[in-house]
């Protein structure tokens, strides 16, 4: 054996590691932006929120205190936080029931074929690209005393069903929750619309010719092979109905009172409006954990299913 060959085999050897060494490195600096834009703008504001929830801050002096849960103990103790827990609650049960139900029949029929099937999916699609706060001024403005919905029922000769729509106590929180359907609405219609399109038409196919009519392939087939994309449909309804900040803020600013304060908002005015920066973080722990424990619970129920 000619004893150049014997040298170069290690060189080859060495020049391949040095190649792959090389490579990792660019790997990693080609998710350095993203790693920067990470820590930066998600994992920085996380631990200085935790932070914070220990604290006096107040967002206007840099120097604060710790002062231990004192924070915590008064977020737990505050009868209104748990209330406006439980409007959100209430939007998310609202939203689960009504909001997909009607998404799910109207990607059902859209995926069916209906005549302007095409133009229907950009119409259901624009309200969740449109602005929170311009879509809340909107209909604020139809729930006025002499706006759209009023004028109308008076026209129709139902004026006895005229309402102060947003003003009052026994309807605000649900005039709020038609506006946040209204507009979520397309989102879980879009999911819907997606995961039909991925079932099989065979299935359809084999169960038309075994006599089944369009109920028993709703209820056997469709309902069925859905499961994942309702139950990511579900998580994000409630993650986004638990959220809701802009419909509240830009409608009635959680009046009257407390009717329609919602957990985001209240993190909002403790933060912004009493400048009290660690009972707002404390708030947000606790609004955090909560939201991580339900997907959780979510995810495991589904997984049993």
């Amino acid at each position: 054996m000619n004893p150049n060959q014997m040298v170069e085999k290690p060189l080859e050897v060495k020049t391949g590691k040095r190649k792959k060494s090389y490579e990792k490195y660019w790997n990693l600096f080609y998710v350095l932006p993203a790693i920067i834009l990470f820590l930066t703008f998600s994992l920085f504001p996380i631990i200085r929120t935790i932070q914070y929830s220990f604290s006096d801050a107040n967002g206007v002096n840099i120097n604060f205190n710790y002062i231990g849960f004192q924070n915590y103990i008064e977020a737990i103790t505050d009868s209104n936080w748990w209330h406006a827990v439980g409007n959100g609650a209430i939007f998310a049960v609202l939203s689960l029931i009504f909001m997909n139900t009607i998404a799910l029949l109207l990607s059902i029929a859209v995926n069916s074929g209906v005549r302007g099937s095409k133009i229907y999916r950009v119409i259901y699609y624009v309200p969740p690209i449109l602005s929170g706060i311009v879509v809340g001024y909107v209909w604020k403005w139809i729930y006025e005393s002499n706006g759209i919905l009023n004028t109308f029922l008076t026209k129709i000769g139902l004026e006895e069903w005229t309402h102060v729509w947003i003003g009052s106590t026994d309807t605000a929180l649900y005039a709020v929750a038609v506006t946040s359907m209204w507009q979520g609405i397309g989102g879980s219609f879009i999911l819907f619309l997606a995961g039909l399109q991925g079932i099989p038409k065979d299935l359809y196919e084999a169960a038309e010719i075994d006599g089944a009519n369009r109920f028993h392939k709703l209820i056997y087939i469709t309902v069925p092979s859905l499961k994942r994309v309702y139950t990511l449909v579900n998580i994000l309804t409630i993650l986004g109905a638990l959220g809701i900040f802009n419909q509240v803020y830009s409608m009635t600013m959680g009046g009257p009172g407390y009717e329609t304060e919602v957990p985001a908002l209240r993190i909002y005015r403790e933060a912004f409006t009493n400048s009290d920066f660690g009972l707002a973080s404390a708030f947000s722990i606790i609004f955090g954990i909560m939201l991580f424990i339900l997907s959780i619970i979510q995810l495991k129920v589904s997984q049993k299913d």
